[in-house]
């Protein structure tokens, strides 16, 4: 099998205010979709992030039910010329990092998390394409 690229990840939430607060306020992702009570949904870039309140989610509906808990974890890719602007980004907006990380080959990530604990992560572009 071969698939494209993951279009779509979601995460689980307490608050869908608290998260349009931190992910379009604070990171500057445009609200997509949004069912009050239920979900928002993000674009960023080519990909689409969805916030989903688990109870909401585990009813079902005209999708199957789905539900989770849990820190889960996701990385935002950036332009590797972008990453020391998208950096000092993230800390202007008092958010703190945990950690940075230096896998080699010239490429860096750094570790964050959203108001839900999920860890969040900022990676430079190309890194997952070495040693194809």
């Amino acid at each position: 099998m071969e698939f494209r690229k993951i279009k779509e990840t979601c995460l689980y939430v307490q608050s869908l205010e608290r998260s349009k607060a931190f992910y379009q306020g604070k990171l500057g992702l445009a609200v997509i979709g949004e069912v009050p009570g239920r979900h928002v949904f993000f674009r960023a870039g080519e990909s689409v992030l969805l916030c989903f309140i688990a109870e909401a989610s585990g009813q079902g509906g005209h999708l199957p039910p789905h539900g989770g808990a849990g820190q889960l974890h996701l990385a935002f890719e950036v332009a590797k010329d972008a990453y020391e602007t998208r950096k000092a980004e993230v800390m202007a907006q008092q958010i703190p990092i945990e950690q940075e990380y230096d896998w080699g080959g010239g490429f860096l990530s750094f570790y964050f998390r959203d108001p839900d604990q999920h860890l969040l992560e900022v990676v430079m572009a190309g890194m997952w394409e070495r040693g194809k």
